[in-house]
């Protein structure tokens, strides 16, 4: 079970959730691409001697990138729980994960520290709170690398300064319909914001889910850049409400036939690729959020989508498995849930 998705959710018929991120590296070590194995284990045995400071009742879990399995490793990145970089370097990697799933301290990825939080929904607010306890916990015990001009400095110059990312993942399957998504991206980079895929940098965009994110780290307070973010946020789940609105009033049938074709093919299907699955997913999740659809939630749906991915279906088949018998029991996974 996704723990992340559970609780309460603002804003979700559009937000699926929210994420802050901060990169942060020692004074005393080398950037991890050009630490030896005995540094990154010097490193991180630092960083949980650390953690073993951590109030009673406050628990994290630990994972070496080298102990877990290749779908292991995956199905922790289509959960959103690491990044994609985190396991390029196995030998060198691992991370700490809370029990409620809420927060991730990834060591040695392209920093020393990669510390994120990830709420359900729209909640800048509570994962903003969360990550400045984290890491002000950190900072107060280990010796951060830290300019007086340049603020955290970081292995990539882009993540200088405040070294945060800020990122709310959005369902805007109403604007991908009349054309309109690449018209917002163009939008949001002329005002220093970036659009991302499923999982990140370098990935693509899959069920109409887009990551909106600030792009700057340098010259700009943590609480400027997101408050930027979360008013962008804001016009995005206008924008995507009034569209739906107006296809519900103008071509009904046609979403109404949309939604229900999905709804139907993924409650019947017998075989289906994680591409098309998301798709119809996209679908039926729309029909959620204008009423067509009244007796699955919003949390069901995001369940199935990271379920189904190729890692996290061989996790739920507790085996590797070819394309076919992907495709087959991911139709089945479905199926169940739905």
């Amino acid at each position: 079970m996704v723990k992340w998705v559970e609780g309460p959710a603002v804003d979700e018929d559009v937000v699926v959730s929210t994420r802050i991120r901060v990169a942060r590296n020692l004074r005393n070590y080398k950037f991890p691409q050009r630490m030896s194995i005995q540094e990154a284990e010097a490193l991180t045995n630092e960083i949980l001697n650390v953690m073993k400071k951590l109030p009673s009742g406050v628990n994290y879990k630990f994972y070496k990138i080298n102990s877990l399995t290749p779908v292991e490793r995956v199905s922790y990145i289509e959960e959103h729980l690491i990044s994609p970089g985190l396991i390029n370097r196995p030998d060198y990697s691992s991370f700490l994960l809370k029990d409620n799933e809420s927060a991730t301290i990834m060591i040695n990825e392209e920093d020393h520290l990669r510390i994120q939080v990830l709420y359900p929904g729209l909640n800048f607010e509570k994962a903003w709170e969360s990550i400045n306890e984290i890491d002000n916990f950190l900072e107060s015990n280990l010796d951060y690398a830290y300019h007086d001009e340049f603020g955290y400095l970081t292995a990539c110059p882009t993540n200088v300064g405040t070294g945060i990312r800020a990122s709310a993942m959005v369902h805007i399957p109403a604007l991908s319909i009349i054309g309109q998504v690449n018209g917002l991206i163009n939008g949001f980079q002329k005002i220093g914001l970036t659009v991302r895929g499923l999982y990140g940098e370098g990935t693509k965009a899959f069920g109409d889910l887009y990551q909106i994110s600030n792009q700057m780290t340098l010259g700009e307070e943590e609480e400027e850049i997101i408050r930027r973010l979360k008013g962008v946020i804001y016009q995005t789940i206008s924008k995507e409400r009034d569209v739906r609105e107006n296809l519900l009033s103008k071509r009904r049938y046609e979403i109404e036939d949309r939604v229900f074709r999905s709804y139907g093919l993924l409650k019947y299907s017998r075989k289906i690729s994680s591409k098309e699955a998301m798709q119809h997913l996209s679908n039926v999740r729309m029909g959620i959020a204008m009423g067509i659809i009244n007796d699955v939630k919003f949390k069901d749906i995001e369940k199935i989508m990271i379920g189904i991915q190729p890692g996290s279906i061989q996790k739920y088949a507790n085996r590797e498995l070819n394309d076919n018998e992907r495709d087959i029991l991911r139709a089945k996974y479905i199926r169940e849930r739905l």
